[in-house]
């Protein structure tokens, strides 16, 4: 393969992937040939000679012959039966011979003729109870017949149920029918629902796993599928690029042999199997060993009907026999769907496996789909993680090894570290440079190289470089002689004569598998088909092969040896010997120094691509920037170069800031990680600000010369207007309260079985259902993948996540969530999902609301309301302002955990561990809407351990804008002991607590010589137990004439009612403090007022081991 751009080496990589697709399928339609053939001739199959000589290519008859064997095999496993009908007619045209016994018909029919035509021509309904039949009626009618699986159906003789699971098919509906005991609980929608519940847990416990570790990830998947299954083994396996395949991560019984680090050969899987498993999702076998039923069908029909997407498809006997030898008897395998932005792709399975028959309800099959889902959601992120990773740490090496390569040329980027060896994955690197050749690692000898060179100059002579996982395959003369050390290459021509190359081993070498070892005495049978023969076979192809160099590796490679060629194109008339005398090195220095600084400067651009960067001249005048800046800044370059930085770009706030790093800079002195503020020079965004991150880099000549500066940034905006933000939680969020928008959102409601319940008139408004259309469908299928159709399956698949754990009592984040309307416009929004509970607090549904991406222009004008519908509204209303509180929390938090991540001061950590314990107060009062809990002590605490001075960061950050506005003075001088006081006990609550008494405390101070004082003293210490307690007394005091009157009576004296809305939040607070054990106290003094709060806290010591008084 030569070398190219990353776009062509992409394209190039896809064409490859098709001519090798039909490849596959050609020898895995060859194999399966001999092994039938085998079968009938009584004749031994060796599968791992197969697998070694594949046949080169079969007859097209014999590739029909193996696809239709495969998709249209008329056989089926005999745990249901299957029904295929007309759809216009919903008359039978094909059924398997076990209908008659799993469905109780009888069978008065003598001839063998009438025996074939048995059910063909009859209509479907009539084998079922009257109910069941206009059930399938009613799903053959339906767009998305597969979304509303499975439909519960009774038979109309002996009423025994079934999982009816329908699809379309080319000439009809085929129903696959899977007997269900009454007694499963999975036979309810509610139980279905349950199944889902289940299914969402292990979500959450996947979504919850930290970043960057793929392995883990696997790890947790088969764990949870296991619980879900109980299957004896469950596995991933993930597709090679070349399609071999490898178990990453496996749980199994301990008695089993582990197959955890197996490789096998493509063939083990046939293209034709994976291509059934990116239709049909799921596989089930309950019993390999189990005789498959036949299918019969009309004789007006052409072909065998097709069975891809039955759930009772029989395997092939090829299987049953892989199955057999490795003592499975029973297994359930689901498809791991990666879906990129245009692309879909097979990135491996999820395989169990059971040493006895086992069947799993389609229900509970359903839920483990949709939990294989959202695993390869989450892989996907995973997946794109570990590429920007991979290339940063690519850009920063070639940064590396061309800063060698202008110091010591070439020699740098072989004698020193990091090497060109660090670039990619390799066993061996070498550089053949005038005739010399510089060795790293495992390589062929100096001779070997030499000849290596001369072959691909003569043989390849028109392209730049060659890749290649085979030399051998590649046609190179001398691959014989290079062994198992060196069997995969990829070469870099760096000039007309001279190359770079990267040497691997066998791909063998790489395979460690952490399964039994085979014992001498053990006969390997090659016929046997089993994960150790196909390892052997695998390991046998891996000999004569090497990994395969992936796209961006050879992107890494061509994008060095671009800068390379740059660097050496003027050379050539200094002659390779020039390097190979050191004293006539001086004589050229200059020369390479100015040619490398043109690379220099280049990969410089290639580094920080993705970040800002620009420069400046000695004078403070721009002089160069990349797209990334003028993305953030709206300057384009044309318009940048020649402005002043420090007048002209950058924000009068950091001016200042902008002319000391400059000026140090130019003396030579680099400053990092300073926060700079620049304008926006946008049309529609004069007033914006870009903020960013930078590190300032002195711009030095060929001479060392000082000539400028270089300044790489990190853009920081987002950040940053959300740290802002936090300063202003309190006014924010009040105004969002206090808002009296009429305009409701769109909103509708699940019941506890996923089934709508409320749909409003802003939802009728937006999707063209009316409400009563919709009441009682299914959400996720009915309505949304049905009534609402879905752009792509991740939507349902996020649409699921988000409604179930809504329904399992979990809010969950705003997402992103597209359909089309009854019109077939596309719809964009943004839903949100929350918990409805009953009186005792328990879950029984959810309501999702939905924020609009565009306005709607169909939005009803304001009316007059009649009072009930002023009350309905005014719930609404409420429902709206929690949601709409938390969609703005929920971004603050979450960039929140971004800045954790940043490099930060102590005291920037400072803020933002206070705005993370406003955040947490935020969603406590959100929560906690069950007042009557409250009022009744009933309340349950959330214990946990903290800092005490976190809650007086808190408390008074929530004060401070009102107290700079009222111009009092805040004294509040704690001791760092206190400060430093480890409790244990309901900080959330405690906080909520103290603020709401802080803020009457300041709301009621007057403003002239106004000031306000807060206090804690802490008592004695108290043990009991080994558990160490201690009394803490706050008292927060202010000037005047102190609470009036009527918010104190409330707080204080009322039960049920309340004159003010000050009242009703302390009496609150006094009723959660003494569920704490606290109480509170309020006094006036002649100029002065105060709270007095008394609480006994547990200290994180559990014993104290040495008492003193």
């Amino acid at each position: 393969m030569s070398f190219s751009t990353s776009a062509a080496s992409n394209m190039k990589t896809n064409a490859d992937n098709r001519e090798k697709a039909i490849v596959q399928y050609s020898a895995d339609a060859g194999i399966l040939a001999e092994f039938e053939h085998s079968s009938v001739a009584g004749k031994s199959f060796d599968y791992s000679r197969s697998v070694l000589h594949p046949p080169r290519s079969v007859s097209g008859e014999k590739m029909t012959a193996y696809l239709s064997r495969i998709q249209r095999g008329g056989l089926i496993q005999p745990f249901g039966c299957m029904l295929a009908i007309e759809e216009a007619t919903l008359r039978i045209i094909g059924y398997s011979e076990n209908c008659f016994q799993l469905l109780g018909l009888e069978r008065q029919i003598n001839n063998s003729k009438q025996l074939n035509m048995g059910l063909v021509g009859v209509d479907v309904t009539t084998l079922f109870t009257p109910s069941s039949g206009a059930s399938i009626a009613k799903a053959a009618a339906s767009k998305e017949i597969s979304l509303l699986n499975p439909i519960w159906v009774y038979s109309g003789t002996t009423q025994k149920p079934f999982y009816a699971i329908l699809h379309r098919i080319d000439v009809g509906i085929m129903i696959d029918l899977e007997p269900a005991r009454s007694s499963d609980p999975a036979l309810s929608l509610a139980g279905a629902v349950q199944s889902q519940k289940l299914a969402v847990r292990a979500i959450s416990r996947l979504q919850s796993l930290p970043v960057g570790d793929i392995g883990v990830l696997c790890d947790t998947v088969v764990e949870e599928v296991q619980k879900l299954t109980g299957y004896d083994r469950v596995m991933v396996y993930r597709f090679h690029e070349d399609d071999h395949g490898e178990v990453v991560s496996e749980i199994r019984r301990s008695d089993l042999e582990p197959y955890l680090g197996l490789h096998y050969p493509a063939t083990d899987i046939p293209q034709a199997a994976r291509f059934l498993f990116q239709q049909n999702r799921v596989r089930m076998i309950c019993d390999c060993h189990a005789d498959p039923v036949k299918v019969i069908q009309s004789e007006e029909l052409r072909q065998p009907l097709c069975l891809v997407n039955s759930t009772l498809r029989s395997p092939h006997g090829c299987h049953t026999q892989y199955m057999t030898n490795m003592g499975s008897i029973a297994s359930l395998v689901m498809a791991v769907i990666v879906n990129g932005k245009d692309t879909t792709k097979l990135w491996g399975l999820l395989v169990c496996h059971h040493t006895s028959p086992r069947h799993v309800p389609f229900p509970l099959r359903y839920a483990c789909e949709f939990l294989v889902q959202a695993f390869g959601l989450q892989l996907y992120m995973e997946m794109q993680l570990a590429s920007q990773m991979a290339e940063k740490r690519v850009l920063r090496t070639q940064t590396l090894l061309c800063d060698m390569l202008l110091r010591d040329a070439p020699l740098g980027i072989v004698n020193q570290s990091p090497s060109i060896m660090d670039l990619v994955k390799c066993d061996g690197a070498a550089l053949y440079y005038g005739g010399n050749c510089w060795l790293l690692g495992t390589t062929p000898t100096e001779s070997q190289v030499k000849d290596v060179a001369e072959w691909l100059l003569s043989d390849h002579g028109d392209s730049t470089g060659l890749s290649t996982d085979s030399l051998a395959e590649a046609g190179y003369p001398g691959a014989a002689l290079l062994g198992n050390a060196v069997c995969g290459m990829a070469a870099a021509r760096i000039n007309m004569r001279d190359f770079l190359f990267w040497f691997r081993s066998h791909a063998a070498k790489e395979v460690k598998w952490g399964g039994a070892k085979h014992h001498p005495k053990d006969e390997d049978d090659g016929g046997r088909i089993s994960p150790r023969s196909s390892f052997k076979a695998f390991l046998e192809v891996a000999k004569s092969k090497s990994l395969p160099w992936e796209v961006p590796e050879i992107n890494a490679i061509h994008s060095l040896q671009l800068i390379i060629r740059e660097s050496f194109k003027d050379m050539e008339n200094f002659g390779p010997k020039t390097l190979s005398y050191p004293q006539h090195r001086d004589a050229v220095l200059t020369g390479m120094e100015e040619l490398g600084s043109v690379a220099f400067e280049m990969v410089r651009i290639i580094e920080t691509a993705t970040v800002p960067i620009f420069g400046v001249d000695s004078a403070g005048l721009i002089n160069g920037r990349n797209a990334k800046i003028s993305e953030l800044t709206g300057l384009q370059a044309n318009e940048a170069v020649g402005k002043s930085l420090v007048k002209e770009v950058v924000h009068d706030d950091s001016r200042e800031t902008v002319e000391n790093i400059l000026s140090r800079a130019l003396q030579g002195q680099e400053d990092k990680n300073i926060e700079l503020k620049l304008k926006h020079f946008g049309r529609h965004q004069e007033k914006s600000v870009v903020y960013i991150l930078a590190n300032a880099c002195t711009s030095r000549d060929y001479t060392n010369s000082v000539v400028g500066v270089s300044i790489v940034g990190q853009d920081i905006t987002y950040e940053k207007v959300f740290q802002n933000k936090f300063i202003k939680l309190e006014g924010d969020y009040k105004a969002i309260i206090q808002s009296l928008n009429p305009l409701i959102p769109p909103i509708f409601a699940s019941d506890e079985n996923a089934c709508c319940s409320e749909w409003n008139a802003a939802m009728e408004r937006l999707t063209g259902w009316k409400r009563e259309e919709v009441l009682g469908k299914l959400l996720p299928g009915e309505i949304f993948g049905g009534l609402c159709r879905l752009k792509v399956q991740d939507t349902l698949t996020n649409f699921m996540i988000s409604l179930y754990r809504g329904i399992s009592g979990q809010d969950s984040e705003k997402f992103s969530f597209e359909f089309f309307n009854r019109k077939g416009e596309f719809v964009e929004v943004f839903l949100t999902a929350n918990k409805r509970n009953d009186a005792s607090g328990n879950p029984i549904g959810c309501f999702c609301f939905l924020q609009i991406v565009s306005p709607d222009p169909n939005q009803p004008t304001e009316g007059p309301k009649s009072e009930c519908e002023e009350n309905i509204s005014k719930f609404k209303e409420l429902a709206y302002i929690l949601q709409e509180m938390k969609n703005p929390l929920n971004g603050m938090r979450f960039t929140h955990k971004l800045l954790e991540n940043t490099a930060v001061s102590e005291n920037q950590k400072q803020f933002l561990d206070t705005s993370d314990a406003c955040e947490r107060q935020i969603m406590s009062i959100i929560e906690d809407t069950d007042l009557g809990s409250i009022d009744k002590g009933t309340v349950k605490l959330n214990m946990e351990e903290f800092l005490l001075g976190n809650i007086l960061d808190a408390i008074v950050s929530q004060v401070m804008i009102l107290i700079r506005g009222k111009n009092l003075k805040l004294f509040h001088e704690i001791p760092d002991e206190i400060k430093t006081l480890t409790l244990y006990g309901d900080q959330i609550r405690l906080q909520m607590i103290l603020s709401d008494i802080l803020l009457n405390v300041v709301s009621h101070t007057p403003s002239a010589r106004g000031w306000v004082e807060i206090k804690i003293s802490p008592g004695l210490k108290i043990i009991q137990d080994g558990i160490e307690f201690i009394h803490l007394q706050f008292r927060m005091t202010h000037a005047g004439q102190g609470i009036p009157s009527a918010v104190l009576q409330d707080m204080f004296e009322a039960e049920n009612q309340w004159s003010t809305q000050e009242g009703l939040g302390l009496y609150m607070s006094r009723k959660i403090l003494s569920k704490m054990n606290g109480h509170v106290h309020y006094v006036r003094e002649h100029d002065k007022c105060y709270f007095l709060i008394d609480l006994e806290l547990r200290t994180r010591k559990e014993k104290q081991w040495n008492l003193q008084a």
